[in-house]
């Protein structure tokens, strides 16, 4: 790797810093961070011992996978709650769930109308050994329903006519108004029940939920300078043609802070400020594209070194939203990135290459997690500035009295008095 002259890591700038910028730090378990040697977070020696401690790994908010690692306990009248809404609740719930609750309510509304015919039937005679279907004719009887012998039969009866399958051997007659009635209100009965459970299987299949599967987010985050800044970066891509329009990522901080009052916010939620390539956080995302934040004076990182990431504990939530093109819906994914997951002195490798052959643009998924070691310094950016205003400092320093010293020693005449403003790194001659 090829050092940056400019970069508080090399041997000859480092001379040049102050008493209190060449304290190295310590990590955990070793010894000090010897400049130019980068260790990632994510490796053997982040998560070794520190004065015999073991050290305790961060407690997700939000799993990689994208689930919200949150656990409801103590609400009162929950049931009540999400049977108030139960098709949410139907959606929402696995699919063995669902689909126990599907076939539970076609069995019961056919044995609950089962039963409502054996009892018109029964009440009306039809069930008697003489006015059963061999000897209604001979015995000049009309039933409610032709060929209703027992339960079985009009369990049979409730299904034909609850899915108007209508084999012909079993109808209803004039005889019984009830059974009219029942007949029309089962058939309402049966088309609202399929509605029902036909829209939440649909909605189940359909859901947004689904597109996030396809949305990736790289496993690391990486620490490594752009631009003379310091930068947070991770890594968005979508496996599928149909593209997430309107696209915008957005990242948020969650980590323990202590106000003015002594009051600590255990779960206190930072807005992180992202772009992509000059662009904002709304993406034109036809290919993986690496997003950006800047530490600088507005970062919550601005004072935080690579071995500070090591000690402390915090959590970064990426949050991936759009409009799924093929449906029409917004979907949201998400992701987040403890300590252990961000590789200080890293850098995403090139991804998408222009292939002849195919007369296209290839983007190669194997490299998506990929990154390469570069030469970053390890202080924090507050101290990387600072270095940077040092070396600005003294070059202005060196050029004035270097102009001095040329204006003394011009042969013709000599300036009767040399004024020097420090301050602006200007001068001035009197003659």
């Amino acid at each position: 790797m090829h050092a940056d002259p400019e970069s508080p890591s090399c041997k000859e700038e480092t001379q040049l810093l102050p008493d209190e910028w060449l304290k190295v730090k310590t990590v955990p378990g070793n010894g000090n961070l010897s400049p130019g040697v980068y260790y990632p977070t994510g490796s053997k020696r982040s998560r070794s011992h520190r004065h015999g401690v073991t050290r305790r790994t961060r407690r997700r908010a939000i799993l990689k996978n994208g689930e919200c690692n949150i656990l409801k306990s103590r609400i009162s009248q929950r049931r009540l709650k999400f049977l108030q809404d139960m098709f949410t609740t139907l959606v929402d719930a696995q699919w063995r769930w669902t689909l126990l609750v599907f076939t539970l309510s076609f069995i019961l509304s056919w044995l609950g109308f089962a039963l409502i015919w054996w009892l018109i039937a029964f009440t009306h005679g039809d069930l008697e050994p003489e006015h059963l279907p061999g000897n209604q004719e001979a015995n000049n009887w009309k039933p409610c329903v032709f060929n209703i012998f027992d339960f079985t039969s009009c369990f049979l009866f409730s299904i034909e006519t609850q899915h108007t399958i209508g084999y012909g051997s079993r109808t209803t007659t004039e005889e019984c108004p009830e059974a009219i009635f029942i007949m029309c209100l089962q058939s309402i009965v049966g088309v609202m029940i399929q509605a029902f459970m036909v829209g939440i299987v649909f909605a189940k299949m359909t859901r947004p939920k689904h597109r996030t599967q396809t949305l990736l987010f790289s496993k690391y985050a990486v620490v490594c300078q752009r631009d003379g800044e310091l930068c947070l970066m991770f890594r968005v891509g979508d496996l599928r043609k149909s593209h997430i329009i309107g696209a915008s990522v957005r990242a948020q901080l969650i980590r323990s802070r202590r106000t003015k009052e002594g009051e600590v916010l255990s779960h206190y939620q930072t807005e992180l400020e992202l772009n992509a390539d000059g662009c904002d956080s709304n993406l034109f995302f036809i290919w993986p594209i690496t997003m950006v934040h800047r530490i600088n004076r507005e970062s919550p990182f601005y004072g935080v070194s690579a071995a500070d990431v090591l000690q402390e504990r915090f959590e970064i939530v990426v949050i991936l939203e759009g409009t799924i093109e093929s449906t029409g819906q917004t979907t949201q994914a998400r992701s987040s990135y403890t300590t252990s997951e961000i590789m200080w002195g890293h850098r995403f490798v090139p991804l998408v290459m222009y292939n002849r052959e195919r007369q296209g643009y290839e983007v190669d998924y194997s490299k998506f997690d990929e990154t390469t070691q570069v030469d970053t310094p390890l202080c924090s950016a507050k101290e990387l500035d600072e270095f940077y205003g040092s070396q600005a400092d003294r070059r202005s320093i060196e050029s004035t009295e270097h102009h001095q010293q040329m204006i003394l020693k011009m042969p013709d005449r000599a300036p009767a008095a040399v004024q020097t403003d420090h301050k602006d790194g200007d001068f001035t001659v009197t003659l």
